[in-house]
């Protein structure tokens, strides 16, 4: 019962909150406040509707399933991801934002043509529909049948429950994105990422307690002198994630991920500033490095309680989470992951419904619409996607692999090639839109046919960076023999201002740095000499990093006012 008050407690209060802070705003009326929120979100919301965009279920659930079977070698993913935010805050972000673009297919629209824009927009919604919204869903219903026991409690079987759970979850997420529009998500996701870290961290504490009896520190020695291999960062070639990976396909997904997909950067491209915008991805990127306390070392500790023994690795978490939390704070944390589930979720379907509309819709089906008319289009393609989603979650049960490993193969279609076109579309001004339309059909196909269908003996993570460069090398050849007649010129649209934000480059620095010490401190049998290198280089950045700090705290107006009055 405490588990049930506490669970609808906060649920109410997010929703009460997204309300009161968009209740006024008339956000959903035009299409730019429908889907960017009318250009008005701040860093905080920026920030933490991004982190909470990607963190969801499938990490909770999938991500802590691997740490179960591997260990820390999964934490490429989050690590490399920070440093793929940082690219995204420094060099794409501006970009964008100069331009006024809504999102990535519109660019592409821009610089090549509207054949581009309508191939890449079809791409992005069969991603989501395919890869991304059916897993979330289902791996939601997996955690909430661990922590509710709802088969038990309902005498159902365990198909059942989640059938029921998936489209619940999935019924009030689609009402969630679907009436509230960008605005009200990024707020509750927010709330939710707040949630979700605290939460996050309270699971990771009791459980390092429950095994070091109540001693968090000795469970954690504890964890580790038990299973020494599974601190180590560093992935042989037989692993599932081979260090090598990390310079090749696991770098381009996550630059795929957090500078190009649709439902990451629509949150970046509402910010107000360019200043704002920076703020919010580099808030972003550093909680992305606490992040694998969270996803990956609960998973971990699961393999020490219960001796590496379950049937499915992916149970580890709910599992864990049930057994270590009080109940009042399984509710809490209940009501912490269904906000996950409806923030990637109900993310994703705007997304989907933006490039439809957007795209599609006004630019092919009815280019005379009028704002109500794309907004209601928009709003029934929502709900048709929400229907198909809950149809498709419960058949990804089962992969052999894990959820979340599942979701990197299947997303290896699409990330190689629309990433190769957009960098090729802002670095070059001459290659033709032929280059650009060749490119995304060659990758795609390319990577169905080698690992799906011939699977040829390579880590899937070294094919995608093999076709990603393969990829850039084809468009830039038919470029230099065929080029555009008429280079292309960004134009600055004054949507929103463009000045950077004065810290941007020292705290993505400091980042960086975070990212590799992670690997440099978990790495077992680091050489001597690479670990004093790593401190002399540590100990310049930081310097930098306070010296910038200084410097733009003197810029002030008001330290500088205080300093001539006291001369």
């Amino acid at each position: 019962m405490l588990a049930f008050l506490s669970f609808a407690g906060f649920t109410l209060l997010v929703a009460g909150i997204a309300w009161y802070k968009t209740r006024h705003a008339h956000l959903t009326d035009s299409t730019e406040g429908y889907f960017l929120g009318g250009r008005t979100l701040t860093g905080v919301f920026i920030g933490g509707s991004m982190l909470l965009m990607n963190l969801s279920t499938e990490h909770l659930v999938g991500l802590n399933g691997l740490a179960f079977r591997t260990g820390f070698i999964v934490m490429a993913w989050e690590v490399m991801a920070a440093i793929a935010i940082v690219a995204f805050g420094l060099y794409f972000l501006p970009k964008y934002l100069k331009l006024g673009i809504s999102n990535i297919p519109e660019f592409l629209e821009r610089r090549f043509d509207r054949d581009t824009l309508m191939i890449t927009s079809i791409l992005f919604l069969g991603m989501y529909v395919i890869s991304l919204l059916p897993i979330v869903l289902y791996t939601g219903a997996i955690a909430l049948e661990s922590l509710f026991q709802v088969s038990h409690v309902f005498q159902i079987d365990k198909t059942t429950a989640l059938w029921i759970m998936v489209w619940g979850v999935g019924g009030l997420g689609a009402v969630y994105a679907i009436l509230g529009g960008i605005k009200a998500i990024a707020i509750a996701d927010t709330i939710n990422g707040a949630g979700l870290i605290i939460g996050g961290l309270m699971v990771t504490l009791f459980a390092l307690a429950y095994v070091g009896n109540g001693d968090i520190w000795a469970g954690l020695s504890d964890v580790y002198q038990a299973n020494p291999d599974k601190f180590n960062s560093i992935g042989d070639e037989e692993s599932l994630v081979p260090f090598s990976t990390l310079f090749t396909g696991v770098i381009i997904s996550n630059m795929f991920f957090w500078c190009t997909n649709q439902s990451i950067v629509q949150k970046s491209l509402a910010a107000k500033n360019l200043a704002e915008g920076q703020k919010g991805v580099m808030l972003c990127a550093l909680f992305k490095l606490i992040i694998p306390t969270i996803i990956i070392l609960p998973g971990i500790i699961a393999f020490h309680i219960f001796q590496g023994h379950l049937d499915n690795p992916d149970n580890a978490y709910p599992r864990l989470v049930q057994l270590v939390l009080p109940e009042f704070l399984v509710g809490f944390f209940a009501a912490v992951v269904v906000g996950a589930v409806f923030s990637t979720f109900s993310g994703g379907l705007n997304s989907s419904v933006t490039l439809f509309t957007v795209n599609i819709y006004r630019k092919r089906l009815k280019p005379d619409a009028t704002e109500a008319q794309t907004v209601a289009v928009g709003k029934y393609l929502g709900l048709g996607l929400a229907l198909v989603t809950m149809l498709v979650a419960p058949l990804v049960a089962n992969a052999p692999d894990g959820l979340f490993y599942l979701i990197q193969q299947l997303q290896g279609i699409f990330n190689a090639p629309i990433l190769s076109v957009v960098m090729v579309g802002l670095m070059t001004k001459r290659v033709p839109a032929i280059a650009a339309k060749l490119g995304l059909l060659f990758g795609m196909t390319a990577y169905i046919i080698c690992n799906f269908i011939i699977k040829v003996d390579i880590h899937f993570f070294h094919l995608v960076g093999i076709l990603f460069v393969l990829n850039v090398v084809f468009m830039l050849t038919i470029g230099y023999f065929f080029p555009a007649n008429t280079p292309y010129e960004a134009e600055y649209t004054k949507q929103v201002d463009i000045t950077p934000w004065g810290l941007v480059w020292p705290v993505a620095l400091l980042i960086v740095l975070g990212s590799i010490s992670m690997y440099v401190f978990l790495a077992q049998d680091a050489p001597q000499y690479v670990m004093y290198g790593y401190y002399v280089c540590a100990a310049i950045i930081l310097a930098y990093v306070f010296y910038s700090m200084g410097k733009e705290l003197m810029k002030r107006p008001e330290l500088q006012q205080n300093t001539t009055e006291e001369a």
